[in-house]
């Protein structure tokens, strides 16, 4: 029996106006979709410039529009500044009040106005003239005052080029909108793969993103070597118990003089020696050998999976520093400190 909510959207689906409704979502799509294609296919060396250019810039990149344009430009600015390429947006009607004191001569400004003669852009424009700051367009009149300022105009599809916005009633900024956008995210992608910038870059600016939680390293969950529960193999076990206990991680490992690990003690260790005198035994009489250990720079995801899928699971593992010794330990982590990382 369909859900009450799938009844509905059936009902929805069978109305007269939702096949009206349907036609002008997919005729939107569609004018966008062309629009995209469009540009694609125009881009050419202002594009090429303007990557270089701002590739260059040793400060920030200034993104800014008034209006629709000026929403587009904080979500450029955004992208920008997360895929490795510092950025800010500036309001222009704020920075003829001030902020202009926001922008450098080391900064570069892309500044989007569909009709390039948006007059609140007129301030940062004389600005970066006056200051030399490099100065990259958006807009569709390659004829307008922006474009003719402009270091490099990257010029956008217009209705007199075939490219009409999507609301065709009241003009709004529907494909313009989008295609400066998407010519922002080109831009922000083509200088991340100019800079070659990572994934392991991109997560230290999405810590609390789900890619974030899939790029954590074991290094950045780990207990350090100042809370590692170690002891020697003539170690009395009455007194490796106490160790293992402070320890809070359920294990102690076994160590020599050199402090490499030797062997490791767990919860099931104790619990396969309790029918003998076990605090009367040495560490060397009850531990596990040759522990498994993990790499400092292994992802926290694949020690999940490393702990969960090894003959018995367990919960916790010593690491060992990648470009050290393979057999002494720099730090342990547990299972919970992945989950509570989000890891899974």
């Amino acid at each position: 029996m369909k859900s009450t909510l799938e009844a509905d959207r059936q009902a929805g689906s069978d109305r007269p106006e939702s096949a009206a409704d349907l036609a002008v979502a997919r005729r939107v799509l569609e004018v966008e979709a062309k629009a995209l294609m469009t540009l694609a296919a125009g881009l050419d060396g202002g594009f090429v410039e303007a990557v270089a250019r701002l590739a260059k810039v040793e400060g920030r990149v200034i993104v800014t529009g008034m209006g629709k344009s000026g929403h587009v430009a904080r979500k450029i600015a955004a992208t920008l500044a997360s895929t490795g390429t510092p950025a800010q947006f500036v309001h222009p009607g704020e920075a003829s009040h001030g902020d202009l004191g926001m922008i450098t001569d080391k900064d570069a400004v892309i500044a989007l106005s569909n009709s390039g003669n948006t007059a609140e852009l007129s301030d940062i424009i004389t600005y970066a003239k006056r200051f030399g700051i490099a100065l990259v367009a958006m807009t569709a009149r390659a004829d307008s005052a922006l474009a003719k300022a402009a270091d490099i105009a990257l010029i956008v599809p217009s209705a007199a080029q075939g490219v009409p916005e999507a609301c065709a009633v009241t003009q709004a900024p529907t494909t313009s909108t989008t295609m400066m956008l998407a010519l922002g995210d080109a831009l922000a992608v083509a200088l991340l793969e100019r800079k070659g910038f990572s994934s392991s870059d991109f997560k230290v600016f999405h810590p609390g993103g789900a890619l974030g939680k899939r790029l954590l390293r074991v290094s950045d969950l780990m207990h350090g070597p100042d809370d590692l529960p170690l002891c020697g193999p003539e170690t009395l076990m009455s007194e490796a118990i106490l160790v293992m206990t402070a320890g809070h991680f359920g294990c102690v490992g076994i160590v020599d003089d050199k402090r490499r690990l030797l062997g490791i003690i767990t919860d099931g260790d104790l619990r396969r020696h309790m029918d003998k005198d076990i605090l009367a035994l040495k560490a060397a009489d009850i531990m596990t050998p040759k522990p498994r250990t993990i790499r400092a720079n292994a992802l926290a995801a694949e020690a999940v999976g490393f702990m969960n899928t090894s003959t018995p699971p367990f919960l916790c593992v010593f690491v060992v520093d990648e470009n050290g010794p393979a057999e002494r330990p720099v730090g342990i982590l547990h299972m919970h400190d992945c989950l509570r990382a989000g890891v899974v």
